[in-house]
């Protein structure tokens, strides 16, 4: 299976009679309670929300939502917040977590907390999936949010956390591109050579379930055009699922441009750990909250 645009996303996390539990934390911001509400009204998940519940109360009410039936924890403190976001996915009360009114440090401080957080003895890291408008199916990008210069072995984690993820999906053999700025191996620039390693791991078995290219250059994986005027043949070409880039400011700046210049949407949350956990930043929209809710709780 592999997904064309966020409505079939959608329409699949729709069919399945799960509905997933989210904990939403430091919950009282407008733009979030209308994404977890329209998650809710789709059938697509239902809330805990944690935070200042007079706020979070006032912006049910200047939304047209009722209060009654809602479960709403009043902790006005974010890091408190936080520890019972994570308290309640090891008692099992909810599916993932959701980042409201809250920074990003204190709440991956209650996350990655070695004695009673939420990793699973591997690397975090951060799944973007983008519609872009001129490409045939949904993308992902990896890592632009978590990790900020990852290591040979931390991008090989990396890779191994989003093909898990879209295994999960549904996928069979996701096409993996590690990304440069040139399709050579070249000793002065040590992305090219992680790269060319990754592509040597996986071609000895050490990466499984996907198929890795690399070094490769961001025209040759997403024109057939361009390879064909470079001479440059793969199955990756034209047809990736994942990109995996070298740095998380190359990661910020291709996934904003891709958004902000190329019509782009775009859906994230953070992986490798025990359950999703939703970070949407401050200026994402509601479309792109919503959107992330909707894939975490397809993997959830």
């Amino acid at each position: 299976m592999v997904f064309k645009n966020f409505d079939e996303l959608v329409n699949a996390v729709q069919k399945s009679e799960q509905i997933k539990k989210v904990v939403v934390v430091s919950a009282h911001e407008e733009h979030t309670i209308q994404a977890v509400l329209k998650a809710q009204k789709d059938r697509i998940l239902s809330p805990i929300w944690i935070g200042d519940k007079p706020k979070i109360e006032a912006i049910l009410h200047e939304l047209d939502e009722t209060v009654d039936g809602h479960e709403i924890i009043h902790v006005p403190d974010d890091v408190e917040a936080a520890e019972l976001a994570v308290s309640l996915i090891h008692q099992n009360r909810a599916d993932f977590i959701m980042k409201g009114k809250i920074q990003t440090a204190d709440l991956l401080k209650a996350v990655v907390n070695k004695e009673n957080g939420l990793g699973m003895g591997t690397i975090m890291s951060h799944f973007a999936i983008n519609e872009i408008p001129q490409y045939h199916k949904l993308v992902v990008t990896t890592d632009g949010g978590m990790v900020m210069y990852p290591n040979l072995i931390q991008k090989k984690q990396i890779i191994q956390n989003a093909v898990k993820t879209l295994k999960i999906l549904g996928y069979d053999c996701p096409k993996v591109a590690v990304l440069a700025a040139i399709e050579t191996v070249n000793a002065k620039m040590p992305e090219t050579v992680d790269a060319d390693l990754l592509k040597k791991m996986n071609q000895s078995g050490e990466i499984e379930n996907c198929i890795v290219e690399g070094p490769i250059s961001y025209d040759l994986v997403m024109s057939r055009s361009s390879a064909a005027i470079k001479n440059y043949q793969s199955p990756i070409v034209g047809d990736a699922d994942i990109l995996v880039v070298p740095n998380i400011t190359v990661g910020n700046i291709l996934g904003k441009s891709l958004v902000y210049s190329a019509g782009a949407k775009m859906a994230g949350f953070v992986v490798g750990a025990k359950v999703p956990i939703v970070l949407t930043s401050r200026g994402s929209t509601s479309e792109e909250k919503y959107l992330s809710l909707v894939l975490a709780a397809s993997v959830a």
